[in-house]
Formats: C-alpha cells, structure tokens, sequence
C-alpha cells in the first residue's frame, strides 16, 4: 500500500448492459469496485449481514467476505475517522452513513480532517475516501430520516459532492468517486432507488460535468438529485401545453459545470433552478447566482426557484406540502413568460 494516490485509477471493465433500479446499479458499483481494487473496503452501520437499509450493500459480505464489507458501531463520527485512517494508509474506504441527518454527528470529522488534510499536508496525503449519503425525501420518514443537507457539503473547500438521477449515472458515477483520489460525498436520493432505466458497465463518468437530460429552446429546468424526474416531468406537461423546455442534471454540485450550465441558459434566456432543500443560503440559491453573473445580458427574464420552505423538513403526512411538485415548477415557468406580457405591454 501507498501514503499518497496521485492516480485516478481506471480498471479494465467487463460491458454489460441490462436495465436495474438504482439501488442494484450501485451494488453493482460497489461489487465491480471491490473485485477490481483490493484496496477498496465498504463499511457502516448494518451493511453487512443486513446489507444495508435500503439493500445497496445486499450480498456484499457474502460475496467478498467480511474484510471487505463489514458491519461498524453506531458511531458515525468513528466510521468516518476510521475511514479517515485507512485512507492515509493507502486504502480506498467507501463508507455508508446510514440516513442524511445520522450523518451530521460525524460533520466534524468531514470539515477539519477529510476536506483538508489534501491541504494541510500540501498534497502529500490524500484522501481518496467516499462517504455515502441517502439523502432528500419523498419515502415519509420522520425527523433525522429526511433531510437535504447538501449544501453544508458543497460549501466546504476539498469535498467532491456528487448526486445521480439514474440508474446509468448511479454506477458510473460512483465508480468515478472510488476511483478518484480525494474525498467525494456522494449522495444519493432515496426517492429513486428503485426507478428503474438501462445501465452499461462500460461507461464511464467525468466528475464534475452536468448533463443535458432533455433539449428544449424556451425555458431551462437546472436540477439535480430527486428533482431531475420532477423537472422532466414538468418538461413533458410544458410541451404538451406548447412550450419547449430544456432539462439540466447538475449532478456534479462541486465542482459545478459551468460550462454546460451557462451555454444552456444562455441558449433559451429563461432558468428555473429546482431542488428539494431549503431555498435560504442554498445549493439552489448559488446556481441561481452563477446563471444571473453568467447569463445576465441574455436573460429575458429573472431566474426563478422552486425548493423546499425555510422550515425543518415536514413530517411524512405533511411532506407532499414541503416538496417541490409539477405544478410549482410550471407556476415558475409560466412567471418567467408573465414578464415578457408585461414588458409587451408597457411597450
């Protein structure tokens, strides 16, 4: 085993094509990067004999044996400092904190020592760590059970914080993330683990790049996570009321594609960013702000968001209320198109 990893490794891969849920894409994930790298290790509370809560890490231990995916205490803070050793010892620990908010007890460790140690040791030591996160809503759980906690992550200088939307992305993705040699939190949306779509093993995913999931020419929906379905949705009843409407998956929160992000809004002048935590000092809140530094004089109209309310997350009888819905997202839409009426007629 090395300290340091200066490589982003890339295994020779079997192609195999077939259509799974998201949560078997990234067992799948899981099971490819264990076989192909004997410095990979899974582990966090009941991933083992259980194989996890919602089932990503089912069959893991009996497959591979319990040195390579095996069950931990109830102590977030000491799987993550754990996972913190064995990266700077030249292992690739890919750790699972159970739900959103069971994760914040281990917040310290995430801020002071895996996004800066890359730093503090100029380079030297790496962290080529993953930390898995079921993160948002949409299954009715109760508090610390739903939470979208993503934007103290994407703040924090050193973390790569990713969030796929498909089965396709979950698996190329997540390889991506063990396979890089600093720290990804790679959150995943427990509403989509068991969408269904194809999958091919032998594609691979650039950290760090957006996707455009739908063309269109009049409006761009910017989400990612959960909400991509929602705005793909919302782009399907738009047409069917005559309006063409472009779907972005950010995917990547940091690094964040501007590139893709900027030509996209530029190109249909009208945005409406989508996401399920609250909008207040937001991942949702900082797209809005790079579109409007980056797109400002091709704007027709001020970019909108459709997000969660600045409360704590609802409880489950009340949480179709709390998060973003098709008809909040055409509302905005629609808003974008009332001010170009309003400027029609004071013209």
């Amino acid at each position: 085993m090395t300290i340091a990893h200066d490589d982003v490794r890339v295994d020779e891969r079997s192609t195999i094509v077939s259509t799974m849920s998201m949560a078997a894409a990234l067992n799948l994930a899981l099971a490819d990067a264990i076989q192909s790298d004997p410095e990979v290790v899974v582990f966090g509370e009941d991933v083992g004999a259980l194989g996890g809560v919602f089932r990503i890490t089912d069959g893991l231990t009996a497959r591979f044996g319990e040195d390579r995916c095996f069950d931990t205490p109830l102590a977030e803070s000491g799987i993550v400092g754990t996972a913190v050793g064995m990266a700077m010892n030249g292992m690739r620990p890919v750790v699972e904190l159970q739900f959103d908010a069971f994760a914040l007890p281990a917040f310290e460790q995430i801020v002071s020592h895996v996004a800066k140690l890359g730093n503090r040791t100029r380079g030297v030591v790496r962290m080529p760590l993953v930390i898995r996160i079921p993160f948002g809503g949409g299954i009715g759980g109760v508090e610390h059970h739903c939470d979208s906690s993503e934007a103290y992550y994407a703040h924090t200088p050193g973390l790569t914080v990713l969030s796929p939307s498909t089965p396709q992305d979950a698996y190329s993705m997540l390889r991506a993330a063990i396979a890089s040699p600093d720290p990804v939190v790679f959150l995943e949306p427990k509403k989509l683990y068991w969408t269904k779509g194809e999958v091919d093993t032998s594609v691979t995913a650039e950290v760090g790049t957006a996707r455009i999931a739908r063309d269109g020419t009049d409006v761009t929906l910017l989400a990612y996570g959960a909400s991509v379905p929602l705005a793909l949705e919302a782009a399907e009843v738009a047409a069917s009321e005559g309006r063409s409407v472009q779907v972005v998956d950010i995917r990547s929160l940091s690094p964040f594609d501007d590139a893709t992000v900027t030509a996209a809004v530029r190109a249909t002048g009208r945005a409406v960013v989508i996401a399920e935590a609250p909008g207040y000092a937001s991942v949702a809140s900082e797209i809005q702000a790079r579109v409007f530094e980056r797109c400002f004089e091709y704007l027709e109209a001020p970019v909108r968001r459709v997000t969660g309310f600045d409360t704590p997350f609802a409880p489950p009888k009340l949480e179709h209320w709390y998060l973003p819905d098709v008809d909040r997202v055409l509302d905005a839409i629609d808003s974008l198109h009332w001010e170009d009426e309003c400027r029609e007629d004071e013209s």
